[in-house]
């Protein structure tokens, strides 16, 4: 793949994100394709499920993103995803993602991000205080992935 390659499909991808169409999404990605956060370790169709859960559950949901970096098959880009968690809390996450790419669809993803600020936002007073603990990370990926219907990150 060439830089512009690469663009074009991280283009395709957050606007496709922007338009909350988890199913354009998931297309991008192999089926070996692997998927990383502080919430979700997915791998596969796993990773499509996911997408296509979180889009319809979205409310209020807006991006605005940037491409940092685009290489030859990899690229970065900067995120700030903003929606009511659960219908009622407002988030604004920014997110740090890192993709690598063959034939123009994502093989590796891995997505970084404030897990105690998101969960400060997005849980209240029990994010506030637990957020940084990793007991909690792991108890709010369980519950993320059952209502999923994916596996949780351990």
């Amino acid at each position: 793949m060439t830089s512009e390659e690469t663009r074009a499909a991280l283009t395709h991808f957050y606007d496709s994100m922007a338009r909350r169409d988890g199913e354009a999404m998931a297309l991008m990605y192999v089926p070996a394709a692997t998927f990383e956060d502080p919430v979700f370790r997915l791998t596969g169709p796993d990773i499509g499920k996911m997408w296509i859960g979180l889009m319809r559950r979205a409310r209020e949901f807006s991006i605005a993103y940037t491409i940092a970096q685009a290489g030859r098959g990899w690229g970065t880009v900067e995120l700030s995803a903003r929606y009511l968690y659960a219908g009622r809390r407002p988030v604004t996450n920014v997110i740090l993602s890192e993709l690598k790419l063959e034939g123009g669809r994502i093989v590796q993803h891995v997505d970084q991000f404030d897990f105690p600020r998101w969960a400060a936002q997005a849980l209240g007073t029990p994010g506030r205080l637990l957020g940084r603990f990793e007991f909690f990370r792991r108890a709010v990926s369980r519950r993320a992935a059952r209502g999923l219907g994916v596996p949780a990150k351990e």
